[in-house]
C-alpha cells in the first residue's frame, strides 16, 4: 500500500520529503517490485501540491533505480531492497577510482571522507 505524508514544518522541500518517503517503504519491504504507485496527477491531487513537485521525485527515484515508468501502464517500484546501497556502493567505487587517478593514497581518501563525516 502506498502511503506519504509531508510535513509543511520540514526544513525538506516537498519533492525531496515524497523521494526519501518511497525509499524508506521500499528499504522497509512495503513498497515492493512491481507495486504500482499512484499517477503524478493523482498524488499530487492527494497531497495537494503540485504536479510538478510529484513529476520531479518520480524522475529523480527512476534515475536513481527506485521506480521505473512504463508508459501508459503507469510506474512502478523496480527493485525490492535497498536501492540507496546500490547507489552509494557506485558512488564509492567513483571516488576511489578519482583518488587513486590524483594520485593520491588510500589514507588521504579515508581522511577526505572523515573530514566531511564529521562536518
Amino acid at each position: 500500500m502506498f502511503h506519504v505524508e509531508l510535513s509543511s514544518d520540514s526544513a525538506q522541500p516537498p519533492f525531496e520529503q515524497l523521494r526519501m518517503a518511497v525509499i524508506e517503504q521500499v528499504r522497509a519491504g512495503t513498497l515492493t517490485a512491481g507495486t504500482k504507485i499512484p499517477t503524478v496527477r493523482a498524488l499530487a491531487a492527494d497531497l495537494g501540491i503540485a504536479p510538478n513537485t510529484v513529476a520531479r521525485a518520480y524522475r529523480e527515484l527512476e534515475a536513481d533505480g527506485v521506480v521505473e515508468t512504463r508508459g501508459r501502464q503507469g510506474s512502478f517500484i523496480a527493485s525490492s531492497g535497498d536501492p540507496t546501497r546500490d547507489i552509494a556502493s557506485r558512488a564509492a567505487v567513483d571516488y576511489v577510482t578519482t583518488i587513486r587517478r590524483l594520485g593520491l593514497e588510500d589514507d588521504d581518501a579515508v581522511e577526505f571522507v572523515q573530514r566531511v563525516l564529521n562536518t
